[in-house]
């Protein structure tokens, strides 16, 4: 997942993240003792929310418990250096966590390890569990339990500039309805100016992630089979050979095709998002984007590319279902959460710690009112002091409702860099909409093995 803060708010705490940001088990010893526990999360100097929030959250607890032993264990470097601290302190009871923060991408992979407890009982007992907002509750949840609590998520949506929508004679504020809708405002646009690129949707297999998430799964998840377009979470089963996979394909094709996207060599750049956000967009090159929640951050005052009057210019609308079937429109999530670790001999003061890290107070103070993420908790969402200064943060959250989350599976990376082979293989040419669909099934089969797969 993309977090991002405001670059007035990223030093804030780099002094101290430099000495503090190691791996650090303050006592090696397991936590045994009633009034004792380990936290482990990842922070580094440049995204140093987490460890703002869970320093904060020791004070207020030992404040509480005087004689409690809370000790923090910070992990820097990478999100993939963390992953590995993780797992080696698994491999010990004496080592293991007792409180973990999650990736939520990455939880489902760690209840297969067997590194989170179930803590359906916790939040059963705990009035605050129905203030969080539904649908992010799923991104915790696996096989029917509870194993986290989500802490900040995101959403993707399409971001564009009304004053060229205006001129290419498009009403604003826009709303697509179907996908139609994009390829109607994208012709017009064109016809305006043949040197503005009128719709960047992710593709390839350069961008990562950022394919899958602010791209194809933007029109899979649209399609006929909805959340269970790429993974049957009932059946537990991947699914391949849909129409909706292909209809996905052959929309990024016409886009690329027909010149409404960007170049071929530019959605292969690794800095397409960057080009847009400091020159496309503030200089009118660009009409529309699917993009993050976090997007405008980088134009607000002290952001990367600071755009005055940005908020004026840009807007927001909610990317459509492919032909405007209900629920009407999509949108992708990801985010972090924090969880108990199976291991630990005190989960009942783990839990009292995930719940004071993810109170409204602490979880908008300390963390999402600096990441600029989406709050998953509605009484949050409903304060005035949540993010002020972001002009955005309401049409951001309402798409919430609309979301979806990627498997959290051990397998889930290699199927979606298979997904965005099938996208580079129709944006380049060397391949149909069909083809690259064929191929990309006999892919996913071979991953997780033929037992693994239906056919939809």
């Amino acid at each position: 997942m993309s977090r991002k803060s405001y670059g007035k708010l990223m030093g804030v705490l780099a002094a101290t993240a430099a000495a503090s940001l190691v791996f650090s088990g303050c006592g090696a010893g397991s936590s045994s003792s009633d009034n004792s526990i380990k936290v482990m999360y990842w922070s580094t100097s440049s995204a140093p929310d987490s460890d703002r929030l869970f320093k904060q959250v020791k004070k207020d607890m030992e404040k509480k418990y005087p004689d409690a032993n809370i000790q923090l264990q910070v992990v820097a470097g990478s999100e993939e250096d963390y992953n590995t601290k993780v797992a080696l302190a698994f491999r010990s009871a004496s080592t293991a966590p007792d409180v973990i923060y999650e990736d939520t991408s990455q939880m489902g992979a760690d209840v297969e390890a067997g590194y989170l407890m179930d803590i359906g009982s916790y939040v059963d007992q705990w009035n605050d569990w129905d203030k969080f907002i539904d649908s992010t509750k799923k991104s915790v949840t696996y096989d029917g339990k509870i194993y986290g609590v989500p802490l900040s998520t995101d959403t993707r949506a399409i971001w564009y500039n009304k004053d060229i929508l205006q001129k290419a004679g498009v009403e604003v504020p826009w709303q697509p309805k179907s996908w139609d809708d994009i390829l109607d405002m994208a012709v017009k646009v064109k016809a305006y100016d043949a040197s503005i690129t009128p719709f960047n949707i992710y593709a390839g297999t350069t961008q990562g992630e950022g394919t899958v998430m602010q791209g194809f799964y933007q029109l899979l998840f649209g399609t006929k089979l909805g959340d269970n377009a790429l993974y049957d979470s009932a059946k537990k089963k991947w699914v391949i050979g849909s129409q909706g996979f292909k209809d996905s394909l052959e929309f990024t094709k016409t886009l690329y095709e027909k010149g409404y996207a960007p170049s071929v060599s530019d959605a292969l750049d690794t800095n397409l998002s960057k080009k847009m956000q400091s020159d496309w967009f503030p200089n009118g090159k660009m009409a529309a984007t699917v993009e993050g929640s976090w997007y405008p951050s980088s134009w607000a005052k002290g952001g990367s590319y600071e755009w005055d009057g940005y908020d004026k210019t840009m807007a927001v609308a909610a990317f459509p279902t492919e032909n405007g079937g209900d629920p009407g429109f999509v949108s992708m999530s990801g985010g972090w959460a924090i969880g108990v670790g199976s291991k630990s001999k005190n989960p009942k003061l783990a839990f009292e710690f995930v719940q004071e890290a993810t109170s409204a107070k602490n979880s908008m103070e300390y963390y999402t009112n600096y990441t600029l993420d989406i709050n998953p908790r509605s009484d949050v969402t409903s304060d005035p002091e949540n993010q002020p200064e972001n002009p955005y943060v309401k049409d951001a959250t309402n798409l919430v409702q609309y979301t979806h989350y990627r498997p959290g599976l051990s397998v889930y990376s290699k199927v979606s860099n298979e997904v965005q082979k099938a996208t580079e293989s129709v944006i380049t040419g060397k391949a149909s909409a069909d083809q690259a669909a064929q191929t990309y099934d006999q892919a996913v089969a071979e991953i997780v093995g033929e037992d693994n797969v239906i056919k939809e």
